[in-house]
């Protein structure tokens, strides 16, 4: 057999520059869309993407799903003086992005800021309980409580606000009153960004970790729904990702494009409406009754999510943590709600429309995120029911900043909610509702029993005996149930769509993280 050498140096050569080429020219970033700016990407505070500060700051240590922990900038940790010192070894290859050194005294100097700002954050009992952050030697750190805390591990390794920024970003030393820069620990370091329209994150080439395959990641705003949709199919975007990025038909229609994947999570939090108990109207428990049985969950799951949703029957799903206590859900039943309504004086006169009591038709108002594709929706629906046992529902949307200050204001009548969901549920969920931060604390106040809700709440957070834990999450998951303050609609998911080439997308344990760092083509 002949060969032809030069035809072969030829092909060689050929096939040499093809994988160069493919080499040099495979992809490795990822645009995505996201419906608003990234904002103030301050760790120890609250006004920023949590996506974006995750993917910057890092904690001592990792959630993972299993609701286990591992090491994370600490590669070890004791517990002892009965829970209340908790003693960590920190890694000791680790810098921040801009060279400064990560070790005990720069991980008290963020943690004593966080503490300077109590007032801030005073949804975490922990900040209340810690007496003490002590840098022993360069690379360990000592934390002690003034009482035991289970939810300790938990509360740091979330993505706010125990995590850590570098000293030169501080200003005097503290955050509180903002950052200089956005300088971490993590993967990923802010590049470009113009507000309102985009942001950059480019590899941190001093990463002490795993190297991301993805290099750039560029973040798109785009704040319609049906806009960023169309960016994705005209490939100006390789990534939606989100709960309520996208909407329920949406995601079935990609799921049927062959140049598309779809992915979805198991469920993360529960959709809800929160009742404002102080409102001349909701202040019956009667009343509020009646309205978790004009409202049907499998309606809202089968009609608006496509059965993508699960009807959630209570507050908090079975498989959280404490919360599988054998409560009985609220029927869909508009007799027994028109009973309900009855009793508490609400009631048809004549011809008239609505029902009336003491001469004043009912009439309230349920006001819902304009950004969130699907509360509209909800809101229309839950418009139509309350028409059929003759209860007047307004519904008014409002941008996601107005919506929120209105929440945390308590002047509201109804407003769509959510759990935290795992690793904040149930404990920072319900720790939220004592202090008046978010929209619960004002809304329970109607309860002749907030005090002890409070109160048991607390206790159940400092408690080492399980079965007393157990009891105390009892009352008052079942107080909150039994007075029907909040209407549980369904168990969100959260949802992807992405170009079929790319791979590795995950969904973290956390609702608010993207784990940009595990994705690769």
């Amino acid at each position: 057999m002949h060969f032809n050498l030069s035809y072969i140096k030829r092909l060689f050569i050929a096939l040499l520059l093809t994988t160069l080429s493919i080499n040099c020219f495979a992809k490795d970033d990822i645009t995505f869309a996201n419906f608003r700016d990234i904002r103030d990407l301050n760790p120890h505070l609250y006004g920023g993407e949590m996506w974006a500060q995750n993917m910057l700051y890092e904690s001592l240590v990792h959630y993972n799903e299993d609701g286990t922990f591992s090491p994370w900038l600490a590669e070890s940790w004791t517990i002892t003086n009965d829970g209340k010192t908790y003693t960590f070894k920190l890694r000791k290859d680790v810098t921040f992005s801009d060279g400064a050194k990560f070790d005990a005294h720069s991980a008290k100097l963020n943690w004593d800021a966080v503490l300077s700002n109590k007032v801030r954050h005073t949804w975490l009992e922990m900040v209340r309980l810690i007496t003490e952050i002590k840098a022993v030697d360069d690379y360990t750190l000592q934390v002690n409580l003034s009482e035991p805390y289970y939810p300790f591990l938990i509360e740091i390794a979330v993505t706010r606000p125990m995590r850590f920024i570098s000293p030169n970003s501080m200003i005097d030393g503290e955050t509180k009153n903002g950052v200089k820069s956005y300088i971490g620990t993590g993967p990923y370091v802010l590049g470009d960004h113009k507000k309102d329209q985009y942001a950059i994150f480019n590899e941190n080439p001093n990463y002490w970790g795993r190297k991301p395959q993805i290099k750039k990641v560029t973040m798109k705003v785009i704040a319609d729904n049906q806009s960023r949709l169309m960016a994705l199919e005209k490939g100006e975007i390789d990534l939606i990702y989100g709960k309520n990025m996208v909407d329920a038909d949406s995601y079935e229609r990609f799921a049927k494009m062959d140049n598309f994947q779809t992915l979805m999570s198991k469920p993360v939090s529960s959709r809800i409406v929160l009742m404002n108990t102080t409102r001349p109207q909701l202040k019956d428990a009667n009343v509020r009754r009646a309205i978790e049985h004009i409202i049907s969950k499998k309606d809202v799951s089968e009609g608006i999510f496509n059965n993508s949703e699960a009807p959630a029957d209570t507050l908090m799903a079975t498989n959280i943590p404490y919360a599988n206590i054998g409560l009985k859900p609220y029927e869909y039943d508009t007799n027994l709600a028109a009973q309900l309504l009855d009793k508490a004086g609400w009631v048809k006169v004549n011809s008239e429309q609505y029902r009336q009591k003491e001469g004043k038709p009912f009439e309230i108002t349920l006001y819902y995120d304009s950004n969130t594709a699907s509360q509209k929706t909800i809101a229309q629906y839950m418009q139509d029911e309350f028409e059929q046992v003759g209860l007047k529902l307004n519904i008014h949307g409002e941008e996601e900043q107005g919506y929120r200050d209105r929440q945390k204001a308590g002047d509201f009548d109804m407003v769509f909610d959510i759990s935290w969901g795992m690793p904040y549920d149930p404990q920072s969920f319900l720790s939220g509702m004592k202090l008046p931060v978010y929209g619960d604390y004002i809304a329970q106040q109607g309860l002749a029993e907030k005090a002890k809700i409070d109160a048991s709440i607390s206790k159940a957070l400092i408690s080492t005996d399980e079965q007393e834990r157990q009891a105390l999450y009892r009352y008052v998951l079942e107080t909150l149930h039994n007075e029907a303050v909040y209407i549980p609609l369904t168990y969100e998911r959260n949802r992807a769509i992405a170009i079929k080439s790319l791979k590795g997308i995950e969904f973290a344990p956390s609702q608010f993280d993207i784990p940009f760092d595990k994705m690769h083509y």
